[in-house]
């Protein structure tokens, strides 16, 4: 797998495992509407992979991301604290990127874990979620006083 150094890059054989296990991820998918389907995989503090793909919905606001569904698996499991996650699609020539619902609950659980970005082949680039939402919205800014 191709990639783009990043500073707080995760060892090259657990990111491996990650994209791996969003591709596979990406099998599942239930998209009879967009035919765009899409795997993701997040991995916790503790080493704990939890994949997730999208689902759709014939009423469309009803339809979950895979990254949601991973991070939503992770957190009935009682997890909260993520390293990195990786979204896989059967894009040739462009590396997809969560939605903004998505990077909004990546958010949610901080700002400085990884973003691994993919391509159907493998290669990938890396975000932080900081750099994918930036000046964003968290749950600290709810403990703000005016």
């Amino acid at each position: 797998m191709a990639q783009v150094p990043h500073a707080s890059a995760l060892d090259p054989k657990c990111i491996e495992q990650l994209v791996l296990c969003s591709q596979e991820a990406k099998k599942f998918a239930y998209c009879p509407y967009s035919h765009f389907p899409v795997g993701a995989a997040v991995l916790t503090k503790d080493g704990k992979i939890f994949s997730g793909c999208n689902m759709e919905n014939a009423s469309y606001p009803l339809c979950v991301c895979a990254e949601r569904t991973a991070i939503q698996k992770a957190v009935s499991e009682g997890y909260k604290d993520f390293r990195a996650i990786a979204v896989a699609t059967d894009l040739q020539d462009d590396f997809s990127s969560p939605c903004g619902a998505c990077r909004q609950v990546m958010r949610e659980f901080g700002t400085t874990w990884d973003v691994y970005m993919t391509k159907s082949d493998g290669t990938y680039i890396v975000r932080t979620v900081q750099e994918l939402l930036p000046a964003s919205f968290g749950p600290e800014d709810l403990h703000k006083v005016k």
